[in-house]
């Protein structure tokens, strides 16, 4: 009788600890980073204010227009800057981290200092959640 009792209060143990830790992940939801008012309030105002001179408007130094995925996608002279999923292999953000490629390193913003590593991680987030951007950013 006391292994059943010791037994049932197992389980009823696992089971709270279970239920406990669904609500959680069901409370936190999709990753923030995943939805365009992520990149509205968080990442579009570090590329304004870092990478637009260069990057922006009529100004597309290097080929390279930031303002729009397609942009990214397209990338300049380069290739591609954005490989959605994968920040790792992003052009964009091995050069805001100051790692670019040995021949030619290209660190991001030019003759400025690296970009806060709060930001660099901001910019990786959205990156990794899939660079999701609307369809027409706020210029």
């Amino acid at each position: 009788m006391k292994r059943m009792s010791a037994a049932l209060g197992l389980v009823t143990i696992a089971l709270l600890g279970w239920g406990l830790r669904v609500r959680a992940v069901q409370a936190a939801g999709p990753d923030e980073a995943a939805k365009p008012e992520f990149y509205t309030t968080k990442v579009q105002p570090i590329l304004q204010a870092n990478c637009y001179r260069c990057h922006g408007g009529t100004n597309h130094r290097g080929g390279l227009s930031i303002q729009t995925r397609a942009g990214m996608l397209k990338g300049g002279h380069e290739g591609p800057v954005l490989i959605p999923g994968d920040p790792a292999n992003s052009l964009l953000v091995r050069l805001i981290r100051h790692e670019g490629p040995a021949k030619d390193p290209m660190p991001m913003p030019p003759k400025q200092p690296k970009l806060s590593d709060a930001d660099i991680a901001t910019v990786e987030r959205w990156v990794k959640a899939g660079a999701i951007m609307p369809e027409d950013p706020q210029q």
